[in-house]
């Protein structure tokens, strides 16, 4: 694997923590804003409908200029974002400063997804997608607990500027150890990437990323209020599930990440599917502290399980643009992390109560699960009548694989 990918994961650390930090932040950040707690979530949303947009939009804005270049001018900007979010005086410019972060933010894992395919062949997709979501996953383990902890002792302006400064060491490491990739010979055409959206395998992935984000994050984003309302745990404990979501995150990514190229449906179906049960006993169990802790590691076992299946899988059935796919993939990812919280906060609203956002999220797995199911099938379908002609066996075998 070569060393600039894991640059590029060590700056989605960053680029994460500032994500999924406010899953620990939303109390404080509510009291000193005045705001309640299910608005507050939607600086969660804000941050994933900045992402939504940002991607597709940012990747066809930049598809003709140095991928260096613009990875570079991204994570500048993301880190200005943190700065503004620290020293923002009201909750709407901290939410106009979430927004923007988050365009940086979509651009970066959209020109960064790509960079990092280019350079691996298509047997090792998922284990570079493996890495960059590993960024992810540390940031899980170390920079979501820790902006937590600054958040509790410091305030939680102090969480923000700790990302602007591993921003600003990011940007660093971009300078200086991301090779400058050369442009294709033939330009990009912004015609011919589009057309990846008149296949359905691609709107298909679109769906079951989206349903499958959401429904762990329609919980994870209300975690710190069910772990201290509803499982009756003290604010100091907040950092330490939080560590142990991510610990589970960076175990499911590299298990993932290694199964996902051989065995790309399997870990889908699986990984969704035990995501679904894991929400549901949430749900049922949110008043056992002990419970509500050992769910909360498997999760994120579960839900990063699939991720790097669900990347590779869009970059497959969309190769022909893969500055688009890679754009595709975080807007999908994004749909979930809006819509997650927003269910999650709706219910709240209703007065069903925090442990409710798990009975949410685990009606969202069940449809993305049926839509993997569907895929499936058309895959198999598609492979079959390619490969009959030549040698019926050599395709039924491939797609036995896959699945």
């Amino acid at each position: 694997m070569p060393l600039a990918v894991y640059m590029l994961g060590l700056s989605v650390f960053a680029l994460g923590t500032s994500e999924f930090m406010l899953s620990g932040l939303l109390p404080p950040i509510a009291d000193d804003m005045n705001v309640s707690i299910p608005r507050a979530g939607l600086l969660i949303s804000a941050f994933a409908i900045g992402m939504v947009v940002g991607a597709p939009l940012l990747a066809v804005a930049t598809l003709r200029l140095p991928r260096k270049t613009t990875l570079i001018a991204l994570i500048s900007v993301f880190g200005l974002g943190q700065a503004a979010g620290a020293l923002a005086p009201s909750y709407e410019i901290l939410f106009a400063s979430r927004v923007v972060s988050a365009l940086a933010c979509a651009g970066f894992w959209a020109v960064g997804a790509a960079v990092a395919i280019a350079m691996v062949p298509m047997t090792s997709r998922a284990r570079a997608m493996a890495v960059m979501i590993g960024g992810l996953s540390i940031a899980n383990v170390l920079g979501v607990p820790a902006g937590a902890f600054l958040g509790e002792h410091l305030g939680w302006r102090s969480a923000f500027w700790a990302v602007g400064a591993a921003s600003a060491v990011a940007l660093v490491g971009v300078v200086t150890l991301i090779p400058r990739i050369p442009l294709p010979e033939r330009r990009p055409r912004l015609k011919r990437e589009l057309s990846i959206y008149r296949d359905r395998q691609v709107w298909l992935s679109i769906a079951i990323t989206a349903l499958a984000a959401g429904g762990v994050f329609c919980a994870f984003s209300y975690l710190a209020p069910l772990l201290t309302d509803v499982a009756g745990l003290a604010d100091g404990w907040v950092p330490t599930v939080l560590a142990l979501f991510g610990i589970g995150a960076l175990i499911g990514t590299t298990i993932g990440g290694r199964v996902a190229d051989a065995h790309l449906f399997g870990v889908l179906l699986s990984g969704i599917a035990a995501s679904t049960v894991l929400l549901a006993a949430l749900a049922l169990f949110a008043g056992s502290p002990v419970a509500v802790i050992a769910l909360s590691f498997l999760l994120g076992v579960s839900a990063f399980y699939t991720a790097p299946a669900l990347n590779a899988r869009m970059f497959n059935v969309a190769g022909a643009a893969p500055t688009l796919a890679g754009a595709t993939t975080t807007a999908a990812f994004n749909l979930g992390n809006t819509g997650g919280p927003w269910l999650g906060g709706t219910v709240i609203d209703a007065d069903l109560g925090f442990a409710s956002t798990a009975w949410a999220g685990a009606a969202m797995t069940v449809v993305a699960i049926a839509l993997v199911a569907v895929s499936l099938r058309l895959h198999s379908r598609s492979r079959l009548v390619t490969g009959s002609a030549a040698d019926p066996r050599g395709a039924a075998a491939d797609v036995a694989e896959h699945a």
